[in-house]
């Protein structure tokens, strides 16, 4: 490798089929240390031969750059998304292109406005209070994971779909959990008792619950997102048919549903551990008043330094694949078509980008150190470009909200010595449930 982290001239250094079960295995415990690993060791391009296929690893913020603005139409997100989750998700926002993804997407921007949003807010205000002030406080280990996740499913079937889980709590939030872990599956077999068969059989009770909705949905005028989306139309007056319409709902659940949970407990996780952000934190938000709203939200400094830094470290996609459709170039060197993976994780830990990038440091991102200007794709939490997360000013609303309502009445405390133990694919997080005590301010 070069002095300037370009390639080398001569082959490009070329990973054999060996290890390449190993690395998957590992990959879900340990992004970071795997790609960290192959960067180090081969560069900012690595080839990779996977059974008959080619995978072409890209690491660095011009990577990221080149695929996620894709300005020559090379980089197809539908045919990577579709191998990964296709069958698990199919018609999801994430797994289109052109011109079908920019007409979806403008019919799904209905869904996420400031109104919409606002009214979302309203919604799971109440909702959110009620689950907090039910929280142990007596010195009770409280699992911040699980809470957060039982908790996020019911604000997102309550806002997206305008119900109570009721009984079906439990088979909801095991159909997702099941689609998840199906979308990282190496073994893609309808097999009984194997985790892909169990994401299949997950996303057929979704979509019978979806399908047995969708008739009351279209005639009522209910503000969730469900409904919006059978109202929702494009300029031209076109609406979402009834399939497309099912898609859209699952996979915007899962990712609003799984997301969301992943970062609460990351941020969750790093002010346990960093009891002075969590002091400044709360100062800022009990003088905000009683209320948060859509507008007073975006004052909350330390709050959105704390999340920034927190999405740094834990990004909720930790990768982005897509398929090159012909030949392109990257740092001076011609790569073949082939599936090519960029690292937003990686980036996100790049000592040329970040001062000791494996610290909690909230700071770096406030005026005057502003290390996530750069690069314009040294910090890409949420993708960018044409599939920038359509929902993430809901994920990162959701987010404030909770801990609006938490830090005002807890400090969050961990026990000593305790690391949380990490998952980090296909979504970031904690194996153990994230052990924590609350103790009241």
């Amino acid at each position: 490798m070069s002095p300037d982290g370009s390639a080398a001239d001569g082959p490009l250094p070329t990973l054999g089929a060996l290890g390449s079960l190993s690395r998957a295995r590992r990959f879900r415990r340990d992004s970071l240390a795997v790609v960290q690993e192959m960067h180090d060791r081969h560069g900012p391009i690595v080839l990779e031969r996977v059974g008959t296929r080619r995978l072409v690893h890209l690491f660095g913020p011009d990577a990221n750059e080149l695929v996620m603005r894709d300005r020559g139409g090379i980089f197809s997100a539908q045919r990577a998304w579709t191998l990964i989750m296709g069958r698990i998700f199919p018609g999801g926002l994430l797994l289109m292109d052109g011109s079908a993804h920019r007409h979806q997407r403008r019919i799904l921007q209905a869904a996420f406005t400031r109104s919409a949003l606002q009214g979302y807010l309203a919604a799971m205000t109440p909702r959110i209070t009620e689950t907090i002030d039910e929280l142990p406080a007596d010195g009770t280990t409280v699992h911040a994971f699980t809470a957060y996740k039982r908790m996020t499913l019911e604000l997102a079937c309550a806002v997206f779909l305008g119900m109570e889980l009721d009984a079906r709590a439990g088979a909801v939030s095991r159909a997702f959990e099941h689609m998840v872990a199906a979308s990282m599956s190496i073994v893609r077999l309808p097999i009984p008792g194997l985790e892909f068969q169990r994401g299949l059989a997950g996303r057929r009770f979704l979509v019978g619950l979806f399908d047995g909705m969708i008739a009351d949905k279209r005639r009522d005028d209910d503000d969730d997102l469900f409904s919006q989306l059978c109202r929702a139309q494009d300029e031209e007056g076109q609406r979402l048919t009834d399939g497309e319409v099912v898609d859209h709902i699952a996979f915007l659940m899962m990712a609003a549903h799984d997301t969301t949970t992943s970062t609460l407990a990351s941020l969750t996780y790093e002010l346990g551990r960093h009891p002075e952000w969590q002091e400044r934190i709360r100062e800022e938000l009990l003088a905000l008043g009683p209320e948060l709203t859509h507008d007073n939200m975006l004052e909350l400094t330390q709050l959105n330094l704390a999340l920034q830094e927190t999405l740094r470290r834990y990004p909720p996609l930790s990768t982005v694949p897509r398929i090159a459709t012909r030949p392109f170039e990257f740092m001076g060197r011609e790569i073949p078509p082939a599936m090519v993976v960029t690292y937003p994780i990686h980036t996100h830990h790049m000592p040329a980008l970040w001062s000791e990038p494996m610290r909690f440091d909230p700071g770096r991102f406030a005026a005057p150190r502003e290390e996530h200007k750069r690069h314009t794709h040294g910090y890409v939490p949420f993708s960018g470009g044409a599939h920038i997360c359509i929902g993430m000013r809901f994920a990162e609303m959701q987010i404030r909200a909770v801990m609006f309502q938490l830090l005002r009445r807890y400090r969050i405390k961990l026990a000593d010595g305790y690391v949380m133990p990490v998952q980090q694919a296909p979504i970031s997080k904690p194996l153990d449930g994230l052990p924590i005590m609350l103790e009241r301010v």
